[in-house]
This record gives C-alpha cells, structure tokens and sequence, in this order.
C-alpha cells in the first residue's frame, strides 16, 4: 500500500536522542496539519463509503441498509434453525450498525450542519426499525426454534450460543412476550426515547449565552462571541483565574428549562418502558447482563467505597506538559502496543472526502503475523460546535463474513478535545489529557483485538461494566515510570522526564484520587437515582440532595450540572461502570504488570463473547466479590491499606 507509511525500527530506543528523530506516527501527530490540495481528485466518501460524498447519501445508504435487512429478515423466519440462523442475525445486525453507528459519530462531530443533519435523521430511521425488529413475533420465533431445541443447542460452538443467547436477550428486554397492543406501545416509547436522546444529547454539548456587558471585558477572550453575547460552552476548570472559572460555572451550568423538561420526560419513558416489560425501574432493566447484575448490588458498593475514602490534595499539571507533546505520546504507545500485542500503528494519508476535517489522522494497525487489523481515525483537536468530550466511535464492526471468506477489519474513531499545535511547538499535553488519550486508545486496542465470529459481540460490545477495563487498564501505564522513560522527553531539549516528577505525578493520584473517586461515586449515586423509580420532585432537587449526601461542597444554586451529564443517555444506570471497571483494572494490574509493565499480555480478545464473570475469571483465576472491588480502589489511594493481598493463591 503506497499510502503507508512503515515503521521501521523498534521504538523502545534511547531518550536522549535528538527531537527531530520522531518516528512516522510521531512527526504525524506532532506536525501541523496541511491543508488539501483535492481538485482533482475523486472523493471516496466518509470513511471510503462511497454514497457519503454527500449529506444526502445517508438516504441512498439508509435505503440500501434497509433493503438488505428485509432480505435478511426473510431468510431468517423461513431458514430450517441451526448456526445458519445466528449467522443471519449478525448480518441483520451488521447492516444495520454499519449504517446506524457512522452516522451516530457523524451527527456530533461533523462541522457542516447539513451532514449533520442528515446524520441524526439516518440515526432515527435505522433505530426505529431496529426497535420494531426488535419485537417481531416470527423473527423471534426463528430464533426460539433454535434455542429451544436440546439437540440443535448442543452443536452450537459457545460463541454461536451465546450469541444466541444476546439476540434474545434484546428480544425480551424489548416486550416481545407481551400482547399485540402493548408491544406497539413499546415500540412507540422506544421511538420517542430515541428523540429525546438525540434532544437532550445535542442539549448538553451547546453553550449557554450572557450579554458581554455581564463579563469583565479582560476576560472576553476566554470565550467564544456571538454579536453582542459571550458564549460558555464549558467550565474552564484548568484556568488559574478565579473569576474566570467562577463565570464560566455559573453560565454554563445555569438551568435552561426546555432542556429540564427534557430530561424529566426521557427519565419518565424509560420508567414506563422499562414497567411496560416487566422490570421495577430502567436501572433493573439496564443492569441485567452485566457484571454488576442488579441496581441494588450497584448502590451498595457505591455506599460502601463513600464509607472507606477521606479527603486529599494536588499537583503542578502545566510543569508536565514540556515532556509530553501528542507525538511523543502516540509514539510511546505504538511501542508499547508493539510489546504488549505484537501491534504496530502505521499512519496512513487519507483520501479524498475520506475525513470530515483537514486534521483528522488516520491510522492502521497492522499485528506482527495476522497483518492488518483495522483503521483508527484520530480526531483529537478543538473545533468550533465539536462536542468538548473523549470518546470511542465503532464506526464498523469485526466479523468473519461466510459468503466472501474474508474477516470484515473494524474501524472505530477516537474523538478528543486537544489544542492545536502552534508555529512554535507541537500539541503539549497535560497528565490527564496524556491518560484520556491512553484510556480512548485502550478502547481502540479493544475493538481491533477483539476479533470475534460475530460483530455482535466484537471489540466493545460487552457488557458496560466489562468493556471499561482495558482502557482502564491501560491508565496504569500513562503513570508508570518504565513506560514513560520510554517516551517522555522535553520537546525542545530531548531531555527525558525526571523520575522524580513522575514520582510526585503518581504520589498525587493518590493524593487527590479519594476526591476524584468520590466525586465519581456522586455522578454514579446520580444516575443510579435518575433511573430508579419516580421520585416525585425535580432532577435538580435529586442532584441537590445527593451532592450533599455523596460529594459533601454545597450546591450553587440557579445551576443544573445534570443538563451536562451526557453520560446519562450512552450510560444510563450504568456510569457506575468507571469504578467498577477500575476496581478490575487495578487487580489485574496488581497480579500481572505491576512487575512487568512490558509484560506480553492478551486482555482484549474475547469482546463480548463471554460473560464478564467469565471475563473476570479469565484475568483474575477468581471471582471478586463487592468487597473485593471497593478494597482494590481504596488500597490505591492509601498506600498503608494492605487487607486486599493480590494473590491468585489467596
């Protein structure tokens, strides 16, 4: 492939080399981006689909997506039960997805309106279709046949059975066992919720106005203008500058109340949804399948990691920044990828049309023996109405594909909000912009290893309280001395980064991790209460009670920090998912990198093919119970809590 471009030597050199020996995914992310010279090229379309030259290719590709799934839907109802079945369902779903997830990135990240638009429409056609599948009498009934008979069931392969196990899982979660009537009414709640989603989503990233007059006028230039008004479309909580950040909280969190109204209808259709087909609340629906099991077993590990934690402080970030430039970074974790999975990240130049924006990145990850696995595409810098949040996109799910004898390769985006590099130095990060990027790249990792039969089940489709593990995982590594002498060194000297200011980053985790834990336990504690059952008084009267009960600082008043909790729609009764996943993170970190943060480890290659109990017992050789989970994160910030001994033998 003319386009790429090969790395050609092992990574883990010396650092005290000069800075302009950046490897190619080095000088990719550290060099500015150049603008296209594309007048003669044909484009490609959005991630190489041909019909998304243009807004309206969503119709054509919706059309097309929807013309197959019938076709498929067919064959299903009318095929004699067997592997055949389930295969045909994951194509049903395939196409579906392939559709529905491009254009669920597209909608929030793309910077023309049109496409945009065109986006959230595909989203809510292919949805409502996935939801009336969802509870069709005959489709099910081809699936039932299958697993209600012994001796189909005992020649299933345990991935083609658990698969089978998943799609009827969504099939009862969804009301298939009720009436005619009530099943329409389902459906009915799930299309309205899919419009409030995108309502309350869209809601939550736009920013908020004041007239300028409102502001001291030196303090303009933090904000975005519009005529006459500042907008403040995020809390600047990294400026030094009191007022700034006391202006900034007040205006972006100041409650707008269509969005209030908003939020109070969606929490009141996933309650009667969710009592519709049989659940107490959405959290008892939400959480079946999961680790986690149950809103109750959540709650009570919330409440007993609030009694184990007590207060902490900080350190310098900005003192950092020198060290880490997003070349470096990215070059840092090639290596690491590179020793951990034989997986080498090789920069590519895209197409015409092929990305939404000139400093999208796109790279492929290519193992040492299997050859390419994937594409990720790397859109990590600010841009006006581009969502200020850290996220992993699947654009394309991993699955073998029968009729073409081939594994269809997954493709996913990374979405940061990073500054652009200047004239005079590349993109600098901050610690925790440095460990987002690690944790989103974990995701990443996850979906091209995790290279399933199915594209059910493939990379990140798990079980939500399993699927955070890897990418946690691999923010032990962001703090670790051995990897990070690998990588960190100053960007103008080459000097690496003193031992001993990675010494005091990690001491500082400790320091104030009980406040960023507990501040995590009153986000979850949140959720958890939002999708129980109706509480009779406002989302803001909630927020107010549980902030004091779970995080303690008094809550300002005429502000809805809820309106920004995006978290609720992807995650909803499920945010708890961080900690626990930390909790497994820090164990397995504990019982096999701790001594050997190179070690050569596989973590990522069953995606949601097995129970994570399953998943658990894989990393760990034992079943960790509550108790298990909240030792494990409180002896991380107290470094004389020793009662949870990492011990396979224990």
């Amino acid at each position: 492939n003319k386009r790429r471009v090969l790395l050609s030597e092992r990574l883990w050199a010396p650092t005290r080399r000069n800075v302009s020996t950046w490897s190619p995914v080095g000088t990719a992310f550290n060099a500015r981006p150049h603008k296209r010279q594309d007048f003669f090229e044909k484009s490609v379309g959005l991630f190489g689909v041909p019909e998304l030259s243009s807004p309206e290719g969503f119709q054509a590709a919706a059309k097309t997506a929807l013309r197959n799934t019938e076709r498929l839907v067919g064959r299903a109802c009318s095929s004699p039960a067997g592997v055949g079945t389930v295969e045909c369902f994951d194509q049903l779903s395939d196409e579906l997805c392939k559709v529905a997830d491009l254009a669920d990135f597209i909608k929030v990240a793309h910077p023309d309106p049109e496409y945009r638009e065109a986006a959230e429409k595909t989203c809510i056609e292919i949805g409502t279709v996935v939801e009336k599948l969802n509870t069709n009498v005959e489709l099910c009934q081809s699936l039932k046949k299958l697993l209600d008979d012994p001796k189909i069931v005992a020649q299933l392969d345990p991935d083609t059975r658990r698969v089978a196990e998943l799609f009827m899982f969504d099939f009862e979660i969804s009301g298939i066992h009720l009436d005619e009537k009530l099943r329409k009414e389902a459906v009915g709640l799930h299309v309205k919720l899919l419009d409030l989603n995108n309502a309350f989503l869209i809601g939550s990233h736009t920013p908020n106005r004041i007239a300028k007059a409102a502001i001291p006028q030196h303090l303009h230039m933090h904000f975005g203008s519009e005529g006459s008004f500042i907008q403040v479309g995020g809390l600047h909580a990294d400026s030094p500058d009191d007022l700034l950040r006391e202006i900034a909280y007040r205006v972006y969190l100041y409650p707008n109340a269509d969005l209030l109204d908003c939020l109070e209808e969606l929490l009141r259709c996933r309650y009667k949804l969710a009592k519709l087909v049989g659940y107490k609340s959405y959290g008892h629906r939400a959480l079946k399948g999961t680790m986690a099991k149950s809103p109750e077993t959540v709650m009570s590990f919330l409440q007993l990691l609030t009694d184990k934690l007590s207060d902490r402080f900080n350190i310098e970030p900005s003192l950092y920044s020198p060290y880490l430039s997003l070349g470096g970074c990215m070059e840092g974790l090639n290596s690491l990828f590179s020793q951990l999975y034989g997986v080498s990240l090789m920069s590519e130049h895209p197409s015409a049309g092929e990305v939404w924006s000139e400093d999208v990145r796109k790279l492929a990850v290519v193992h040492e023996t299997e050859g390419l696995l994937g594409h990720i595409y790397c859109d990590f810098f600010q841009r006006s109405d581009k969502p200020h949040q850290d996220c992993h996109f699947t654009i394309r799910g991993g699955r073998w594909c029968q009729d073409a004898g081939r594994y269809q390769l997954p493709v996913v985006v990374l979405m940061l909000s990073l500054p652009h590099p200047t004239k005079s130095a590349p993109t600098l990060l901050t610690p925790g912009m440095m460990e987002n990027l690690f944790h989103e790249m974990g995701h990443a990792m996850h979906s091209m290893l995790g290279r399933t039969r199915y594209q059910h089940v493939t990379g990140t489709r798990c079980a939500t309280d399993f699927a955070e593990v890897p990418s946690i995982l691999m923010e032990y590594f962001a703090t670790d001395y051995r990897v990070l002498s690998q990588f960190a060194r100053h960007y103008q000297t080459g000097q690496p980064l003193p031992e001993s200011m990675v010494a005091r980053l990690s001491e500082s985790k400790k320091v104030c991790g009980a406040a960023d834990t507990q501040l995590q336990i009153f986000y979850a504690v949140l959720d958890q209460i939002y999708h129980s059952k109706p509480q009779n008084r406002s989302t803001t009267e909630i927020l107010k009670d549980m902030q004091q009960k779970f995080y303690g600082l008094p809550y300002t008043p005429n502000t809805a920090w809820q309106l920004r909790f995006s978290h609720l729609i992807g995650y909803g009764a499920k945010y708890y998912s961080y900690l626990m996943s930390r909790a497994v993170a820090s164990m397995v970190w504990k019982q096999c990198f701790i001594q050997d943060p190179l070690n050569s480890w596989y973590i990522c290659g069953h995606g949601g093919g097995v129970r994570p109990e399953t998943g658990w017992y894989c990393m760990l050789q034992r079943r960790p119970t509550t108790e298990d989970f909240v030792e494990a994160l409180v002896s991380e910030l107290d470094p004389n809590f020793d009662t949870f001994i990492m011990d396979s033998e224990s």
